[in-house]
């Protein structure tokens, strides 16, 4: 039987700003490497098909990302099943239940493994062993996690319990599950790690497709009808699939191991197990975490970009756009981007989101977005704005094009500094250069296109009287936005 890796794509990741942001969140972040950790998860699971027939991905996010993830899996060469739009998070449990649906009906009843977008695993090999010993039983009817050897008495981390192991594989890392805990206090923390049978909690599942719908049907029942609805309901635009709206947003908020995994413990654990799991897992959940997983220099700073430290040790230090350098400081983690600079006790750093809670009731927009914002075509970044004006830089990816639109209170000025831009303005449609100029008065149709090979750059200059994004009317567009 194949197996889909079902991956859940709309967290938040609030204690990662200001890199993470609502509109660009951690999943997005390329933190080691030259990969985010959305495409290091999508490809975690690449080499299985030696053993197992792996199914393309099934992605899950919500209709603000739907873009990202969209270019983000076609720069890592990985082919999407199909891009699931959820209207409004719900948590794990309905994102996991509409997924099953859908496999049931389009791929045969797969064997799914439900993976978040945005954990490190720094052993992929030992994990697809782990994967491939979890199938296993996942074919003979078991509902199967994967929790971490705990390497401390974290106390941001749910519990597994597990007791004896499995007789039906060889793997001696396979055990019962005897229960699910909640994150505890740190006294409850110390004694699981003396007790020697809890599992840091992974929050990633296997089973199958039909054996997850029995369940959630059995045991909430108005969750899976509500699913099942939405998915009926939902309508297919190119890859993605968006559920309905109305009948999705009537579902309860669920997770995984609340809805189905700690009842089933109580009611009959004989169909569950737990993989142990010794990868090298984190599920990159604080800036701290961070500094553990990265590469130490002889003053155990871990730092990226243009950053000079003298007399500082045990820092995290990023730079995004400018010089930071650092004296005298230690135990610190210090966050540069272009608008906004973090400076953090690194042992305070899971109260970051306090920050993001003030930003969000001053509605500051340095919670939502970057200065560079992410488009289906490729990006704009603001660099300079007044009262009637605003410089932009545009970059538009080979290949793509803006929507045919036109503005009632703005005028644009393009100026191309690299590449080669193709423009519709009314009637006429020409070539400019590099160099080149244009002007698109207020009320003109216009279009830009990058017909080319190579990246086009330009330096865009808005005047009017109102600069707002929503000034836009959209006659013509690829990717489907009114």
């Amino acid at each position: 039987m194949s197996l889909c890796p079902v991956i859940l794509a709309g967290g938040g990741g609030t204690r990662l700003w200001p890199l993470s942001r609502e509109h660009y969140p951690k999943q997005f972040l390329t933190l080691y490497g030259n990969n985010s950790l959305l495409q290091e998860t999508m490809l975690r699971l690449a080499g299985l098909n030696e053993d197992i027939t792996l199914v393309n991905p099934l992605i899950v996010c919500n209709e603000e990302h739907r873009f990202l993830v969209a270019e983000q899996a076609d720069k890592a060469g990985i082919k999407l099943q199909s891009i699931m739009l959820e209207p409004e998070g719900k948590n794990t449990a309905p994102a996991l239940t509409v997924s099953a649906i859908h496999l049931q009906q389009d791929a045969g009843d797969p064997v799914m493994i439900m993976m978040p977008a945005d954990h490190n695993i720094s052993d992929a090999g030992k994990f697809r062993n782990a994967v491939k010993s979890g199938h296993q039983l996942a074919l003979n009817n078991y509902m199967v996690t994967f929790g971490v050897k705990p390497l401390n008495a974290e106390t941001g981390y749910g519990y597994i319990q597990y007791d004896g192991v499995i007789e039906l594989v060889t793997n001696k890392n396979i055990f019962k599950i005897s229960g699910f805990k909640e994150k505890p206090e740190k006294s409850l923390a110390d004694s699981y790690l003396a007790a020697g049978n809890y599992l840091w909690n992974s929050g990633i599942f296997m089973m199958k497709a039909s054996v997850w719908c029995d369940a959630i049907k059995r045991l909430h029942p108005d969750i899976y009808s509500a699913c099942y609805e939405s998915y009926i309901k939902g309508t297919t635009d190119n890859q993605f699939f968006r559920l309905d709206k109305q009948a999705f947003s009537g579902c309860r908020s669920d997770s995984i191991d609340y809805a189905v995994m700690e009842k089933l413990t109580h009611e009959d654990n004989s169909l569950m197990a737990v993989v142990k799991l010794d990868t090298g897992w984190s599920d990159v959940g604080s800036w701290s975490a961070i500094w553990e997983l990265g590469n130490r220099d002889a003053e155990n700073n871990v730092s990226a970009g243009d950053v000079i430290t003298c007399d500082s040790s045990n820092n995290l230090i990023r730079s995004e756009s400018r010089l930071v350098a650092a004296v005298g400081c230690n135990n610190m983690v210090i966050i540069e981007t272009a608008d906004a600079v973090l400076v953090a006790d690194k042992d305070k750093s899971q109260d970051i989101k306090k920050i993001v809670d003030k930003l969000k009731s001053g509605q500051r927009e340095e919670r939502l977005t970057h200065r560079r914002v992410y488009r289906p075509w490729g990006s704009y970044e603001t660099l300079d704005y007044g009262e009637h004006f605003q410089v932009k830089r545009l970059r538009i990816n080979p290949g793509k094009k803006l929507s045919l639109q036109s503005h009632n209170r703005r005028a644009e000025h393009w100026i191309v500094v690299g590449g080669e831009a193709t423009v519709t303005r009314d009637e006429a449609k020409f070539i400019l250069q590099k160099n080149e100029s244009t002007y698109i008065p207020i009320g003109t149709k216009h279009r830009l296109e990058n017909a080319t090979n190579e990246l086009l750059e330009l330096i865009e200059v808005q005047s009017g009287d109102y600069l707002g994004e929503d000034d836009i009317m959209r006659y013509e567009d690829d990717f489907g936005r009114k």
